[in-house]
């Protein structure tokens, strides 16, 4: 693949709210604060911002941006639809738009009022309403998902990590690590939801059962905040303090994207293909990343990704994930700010926040030491994937 995008495009500021449960904020406020933020990160004045990617799901206009920064002269604007990949494919195309000159410095906000909107188990038709807004194929949705009880995420994830057990076997253990390591990260982090709830072996095996294979501790928390990231041309990069350079990025889509039963292979996802094109974009080799924030709205789901990704082979990322290999100080150090499972969920665009933090060196007690090269995901609820590799 050649390497047209390949650090031509920079993150140059990022910027967060408080993650909390309870806000009576509205989530564009949310949005805009945590850009405000990213500006202030960045050293802009909110008014350069020239282009704006808005939250995917969720009804905010480019124009209450507009308003929010007092931006002057909106160049380019965009949305993503693909769940919680939509943070990083809006990064790609941030990058596209900067390098090509469309624009200067490119917004990437989004966030959710995961516990304060409208929440999944309130089990009303009204959630159902809200994913038809969001998900593709509605009228396969409605007449032959949902009579059959396959009506939010988890059910969708089941679909998939249940094939996955069936063909491979995988050890479970692997799921109890994810989860125990997310939680154990997110000691170290003061913005971590879970920051002063420690995780036992036995909290986690305690936990009840929600749906097949997943207990409690296996989904991603329900939280309200927002997250932001500007990106900017690499030929302006000496303008800011530490920039983060965008080295391979990609998107990717699963075969039969609005169908998981009808896939010929449901373990195919979007990973599967984005990984490849984004390592060769960035020419580098699994051996040299340093670190992974993986999208980690279950705990299955970032074992696939790590073996999607080629760190490991189909159905072994729960033998990879043993022996503290995906902690602090081991060989590839996994969500280290805690993830979407115990720092907050806001849609992944934290992730991209940590890594940044991690390249610049102000990670502070979670810091990898001497960490020049890491990979971010994202993974949307059809099996949708999007990865970045950064540097410094």
């Amino acid at each position: 693949m050649e390497r047209l995008l390949s650090d031509k495009a920079c993150i140059v500021g990022v910027g967060e709210t408080e993650f909390v449960r309870g806000t009576d904020k509205p989530l564009a406020q949310l949005c805009i604060e945590a850009s405000l933020n990213a500006c202030k990160d960045a050293g802009i004045e909110p008014e350069e911002i020239d282009g704006v990617i808005s939250p995917w799901k969720f009804n905010i206009r480019h124009e209450e941006f507009v308003q929010g920064l007092g931006i002057k002269d909106l160049k380019y604007s965009a949305r993503h639809e693909l769940g919680g990949a939509s943070a990083i494919a809006g990064i790609q195309s941030a990058a596209m738009a900067v390098a090509s000159g469309v624009a200067n410095h490119v917004l990437v906000t989004t966030g959710q009022r995961g516990y304060s909107g409208l929440r999944i188990g309130e089990g009303s038709m009204e959630l159902l309403d809200l994913n038809n807004e969001f998900m593709p194929n509605n009228e396969y949705r409605d007449n032959l998902e949902y009579p059959y009880g396959v009506s939010v995420p988890i059910h969708y994830f089941t679909l998939h990590a249940n094939r996955w057990f069936y063909e491979y076997s995988p050890d479970p253990e692997g799921m109890q690590i994810v989860a125990m390591t997310c939680r154990e990260h997110a000691q170290l982090n003061d913005k971590a939801y879970m920051k002063g709830r420690p995780m036992t072996a036995k909290d986690y095996q305690n936990s009840p059962m929600l749906v097949t294979p997943f207990r409690l501790f296996d989904c991603s928390l329900e939280t309200d905040g927002a997250g932001a990231v500007i990106v900017s041309a690499a030929k302006n990069a000496h303008r800011f303090k530490k920039p983060v350079y965008i080295g391979g990025i990609a998107e990717g889509h699963p075969i039969s994207p609005d169908d998981i039963v009808g896939r010929s292979d449901i373990l195919d996802m979007g990973m599967t293909h984005a990984a490849p094109r984004a390592f060769d974009m960035a020419g580098v080799t699994h051996d040299e990343i340093d670190f992974a924030q993986i999208y980690d709205c279950f705990t299955f789901v970032l074992l696939r990704q790590i073996e999607e990704m080629g760190f490991c082979e189909r159905g072994e990322g729960s033998e990879f994930v043993k022996n503290g290999r995906i902690r602090l100080g081991g060989e590839l150090p996994v969500n280290t700010h805690g993830g979407l499972l115990s720092q907050a969920h806001i849609v992944g665009i934290n992730h991209v926040v940590e890594a940044v933090s991690q390249l610049r060196g102000e990670a502070g007690e979670a810091q990898v030491e001497d960490a020049k090269i890491g990979v971010v995901t994202g993974y949307g609820d059809l099996s949708d994937g999007s990865i970045a590799i950064l540097h410094n």
